[in-house]
């Protein structure tokens, strides 16, 4: 990679993009930007990482994407693999069989992990952290941003990006929506040990289900169990909950506390459920949970976020080098938003079969007969897993807009050739030329592929941008997605 030219400018911005916030989120786009050599800065308000070790999954799509960039073994390590089944409501039905991936499984990992792996990679990639970094204010205009920080210093750049969390300064300084219903019902989740047999805890825990969904102890190590149980009323979230909460609660719904004793850390959450009205104003977007909250059943929070990444990345980047098409920069609301609006309807489906009310019990029943069926069943886990995801490309065959899998080729698997986060021809014909987009986009000539289509062009984050065999279509849809032919990548041509 070349170093951005300096330009007058600079001097006045010398940041391209600010990230506040240095979770998933903030870390993966911080990333994602350095693959194309932006100055990026990343604010974390918090002087040291979380230490709650809560284990969260990767699931399917997110993992796809850790390999697109070379990651994924590096997290395998650090995880635990288990079967992508009974993820919708926690209803107990296994994996379909056949899902189309070659990563059909989920990865528990600690969250504190995966943030700890995915901050040094953006810091390896040459991104700048700084921690103990409030953002308290910003202000902006044609050129960029001026941020504002609690102890009165101002920095400056060509964008922002909230992926400050929940409760986004970012997104309430710039006054944007956030509508949705606020929290009726509130959970206790910890992990800790416990001072009774495996097999008790089996048998009370299976009574106790029966009536309150939202309760279970899961082992997670020696003698130590995720325990979660209904909190007796919704309260600041602010405020942490005591083990002798969880002990209360556990009395009061199993009839024992099962002596559950030193707590790894322990948390509450509810079922606030908010959609941001808008991802971006200006040259200030939104991204993660500043954009999008939801109950975590299904566990797709996390993975929701660092896919915005994904698809954030490539685009700001494309707009600060200076050869992105006019609208690309507006399709990663378009796109994203509607795909976090499904995710918030799938948790107001899931949370209202936890109920223990009698209509949604007997949806819930309903359900678990239907999931029966491979294709309902099918339906709903690539629907949590996002594998199902289709962007709106127009017309064409099914697989335009989708992501396309890990398949073989000549070189060995796809998607280590998408690791610099660049476009992708994969051409079958052997005719076919990027051109004048080769600074962009890389050509594999493969007649080998596993590949239902002649030639298909991808985007930096896997998503099938056209299929078909004609050089004129293609470039075309290469001027879409990819800008003019040769423009040469300069910050002053920034818009």
């Amino acid at each position: 990679m070349h170093s951005l030219p300096f330009t007058p400018d600079t001097a006045v911005t010398p940041f391209d993009v600010i990230i506040a916030g240095c979770g998933p989120t903030g870390a993966m786009l911080a990333a994602e930007l350095r693959l194309h050599d932006l100055r990026v800065l990343v604010l974390e308000k918090e002087t040291v990482p979380a230490s709650a070790v809560r284990i969260v999954g990767l699931h399917i799509r997110s993992l796809e994407l850790m390999a697109m960039r070379g990651l994924l073994d590096r997290l395998l390590t650090l995880g635990r693999r288990r079967p992508a089944g009974g993820f919708f409501a926690a209803i107990p039905q296994p994996a379909p069989e056949g899902l189309d991936s070659a990563y059909a499984y989920l990865l528990g990992i600690p969250q504190p992990v995966i943030v700890r792996v995915l901050a040094e990679h953006a810091i390896e990639r040459g991104a700048q952290v700084q921690r103990g970094c409030a953002v308290v204010g910003l202000t902006q205009d044609g050129a960029g941003v001026t941020v504002e920080l609690a102890g009165g210093e101002q920095l400056r750049s060509r964008y922002l990006v909230g992926c400050d969390g929940a409760r986004s300064t970012v997104r309430k300084l710039l006054g944007v929506g956030f509508p949705g219903e606020p929290s009726r019902t509130e959970t206790l989740m910890g992990e800790m040990e416990v001072g009774v047999s495996q097999e008790e805890i089996a048998a009370t825990v299976t009574g106790g289900r029966a009536t309150h969904q939202r309760f279970w102890l899961r082992p997670v190590g020696p003698g130590t169990y995720s325990v979660v149980v209904p909190a007796a009323g919704v309260r600041d979230r602010a405020e942490p909950p005591t083990l002798e909460d969880f002990r209360q609660q556990l009395r009061s719904i199993a009839g024992t506390d099962f002596g559950v004793h030193s707590p790894r850390w322990m948390s509450r959450f509810g079922d606030a459920t908010r959609l941001a009205e808008r991802y971006r104003v200006g040259r200030v977007l939104l991204a993660g949970d500043a954009a999008h909250i939801h109950p975590p059943i299904g566990g797709q929070g996390l993975n929701l976020g660092v896919q915005d990444a994904f698809n954030l990345g490539w685009k700001l980047a494309a707009q600060v080098r200076g050869w992105a098409p006019e609208p690309l920069l507006d399709t990663y609301q378009a796109e994203r938003h509607p795909v976090a609006a499904d995710v918030l309807d799938n948790t107001r489906a899931q949370q209202e079969l936890q109920s223990t009310e009698p209509g949604p019990q007997a949806v819930r029943r309903l359900l678990t007969e239907l999931m029966e069926f491979d294709v309902v069943n099918r339906h709903l886990i690539e629907k949590i897993t996002a594998v199902a995801i289709r962007y709106d490309f127009g017309d064409g065959p099914d697989l335009l807009g989708r992501r396309l899998p890990d398949i073989d080729v000549e070189q060995g698997h796809l998607y280590s050739l998408l690791h610099r986060g660049r476009g992708l021809l994969l051409d079958r014909t052997g005719r076919l030329t990027v051109g004048g987009w080769a600074d962009r986009v890389d050509h594999l000539a493969d007649p080998t592929a596993a590949l239902d289509v002649p030639c298909a062009l991808l985007r930096p984050d896997g998503h099938v941008a056209w299929i078909g065999d004609d050089q004129q279509d293609l470039e075309d849809h290469l001027a879409r997605w990819f800008g003019d032919k040769r423009v040469v990548a300069s910050a002053a041509t920034a818009r």
